[in-house]
Parts: C-alpha cells; structure tokens; sequence
C-alpha cells in the first residue's frame, strides 16, 4: 500500500497499465482488463470511439469511474495530428493524461523524435500530463522532460513485436538519467518480459498486444499481473550478484 506511483500528483493503484487495441469485442476488452488488475486502461482516440456516447462506445464496457482512462495519439505521424487528438479527447472530458505518440515510420512504428519533442513542449504547456512513447535513448528521455514530460515511456522492443526487452542497458541508463517514471511500453511478450522490466527498476509496464494478442487474453491478462508485481517486489529485495563461480548455499565454517 505505501508502494504507491505517482505522476503529477495522479496516484495509480496498478503498476500495470492496459491497452485496448487488438481485442475481438469490447466484451473481451473488459474481461483482460478485470484480469489483469489495472486501474490503467489506455485508448487510441483516432481508432476508437470514446467521444461520442450516442453510439457503442468502449466507456459502455470499461468504467471511468473505475479506470483510469488515459488517451493516446495512436497514429499519428506528424505534430499536428497529435496535437488535434490529445486536444479532442481533453475536450471530450475524458483525462488531462495523454501518451503521446508521434510515429516517423510505417513499417518499424519507431518514434519521430523530433517531432515526439516538439508536440511534447506544446502540450506541456498546455497544461497537459504529457506521457511520451519514445526510443530507448538515454539523451532524448532527458530530453523530453526538459520539453516537460510527466515521464517516459521507452519501447522494449518495436510494437507489437513481442521481443521481450532486447536492450535492457538502455533502460537502466534512462533509468539513471530522468528524475522522472519510466514506463516500459511495447514490446513486452509474455510475463516474463513484464517481469524483466520491473526488476530493472522500471516504474510500470503498458502492455496491449502482448495480452490482447495472446490464444487467451484474459488468462495472459492476470499472468501479466502477477508477472509485474513479482519484478517489483523482487527490485525493491535486491537480487544477489552474479558471481562466475559457485558459493556454497550453507556455511561451512566450523564443520568437521
């Protein structure tokens, strides 16, 4: 309970945050979601209808009375598409959080970084929690909370690719450089990357394909739960050196 992550003054109960793309049905979507313990459900705001409740909306399954529902830019390949949508979903009432996506290629989904700084600044100033999907860079991470990012929010490997953390030097490096959360988003695969992320120190993990992608979303849903409460704890016990040769477990001082 005293193990709390905050971001601006916004408390999150989960260390595990949920995306809502990929599903085959809202009705699957709420199912992961209540697996997976979340009070973090995030939503792309130009692919799914969360604006207008006159027809079937995704807030008719997840609750943002219950949820926190933290809209993305999903999409978007130039500032000012991002811009619109961070401003739309504000406008809408749904969340001063936005994660912040501006994509600069097509095939890979890396980030546009420069553009990634620019809407940052922007959007900061405007008063919003900007959270931002960006490369494993230690020097653009600090440099997007200069821009003013709430934290960061480092690829493990490309979206959707299910590599697991391919580079988790980066991470630690972006972990000592910002003084701020650091978000693991894509990439993550199975628990166990969940798992990896959270003993490098990471302050929570975004996972969507790797649950909504999975032959049982909801049982994936709540072995990612268990996976990132398991790497938090076992980051805050403090794993044992690694050591090339072997040491016994039991003393052997004093033995005959």
């Amino acid at each position: 309970m005293e193990d709390k992550l905050i971001i601006k003054g916004v408390e999150f109960k989960s260390r595990l945050w949920v995306g809502t793309g990929k599903y085959k049905d809202f009705e699957e979507t709420k199912r992961a979601v209540e697996a997976s313990g979340t009070d973090v459900v995030t939503v792309a705001v130009r692919r799914v209808n969360i604006v207008d409740r006159k027809s079937e909306n995704l807030l008719d399954y997840i609750d943002p009375k219950k949820y926190k529902i933290l809209p993305n830019t999903a999409g978007c390949y130039t500032v000012e598409e991002a811009l619109r949508y961070a401003r739309l979903a504000r406008e809408a009432g749904i969340s001063d959080l936005i994660k912040l996506e501006v994509i600069g290629d097509e095939k890979t989904l890396f980030p546009d970084v420069c553009g990634l700084l620019k809407a940052t600044e922007t959007l900061a100033k405007e008063g919003f929690i900007v959270l931002p999907y960006t490369n494993d860079d230690p020097i653009v991470a600090k440099r997007l909370v200069d821009a003013g990012a709430a934290a960061v929010m480092p690829l493990g490997a490309p979206i959707g690719s299910g590599l697991g953390i391919r580079n988790p030097y980066n991470i630690k490096i972006i972990l000592e450089t910002v003084d701020v959360p650091v978000i693991v988003d894509a990439g993550v695969g199975t628990a166990s990357d969940a798992t990896v992320a959270m003993e490098l120190g990471c302050d929570a993990v975004l996972i969507n394909t790797g649950i909504a992608g999975a032959k049982d979303p909801v049982a994936m849903a709540e072995a990612m739960k268990h996976a990132v409460i398991a790497g938090r704890l076992a980051y805050k016990a403090g794993r044992i050196p690694k050591k090339l040769y072997a040491t016994a477990s039991s003393p052997i001082e004093g033995m005959l």
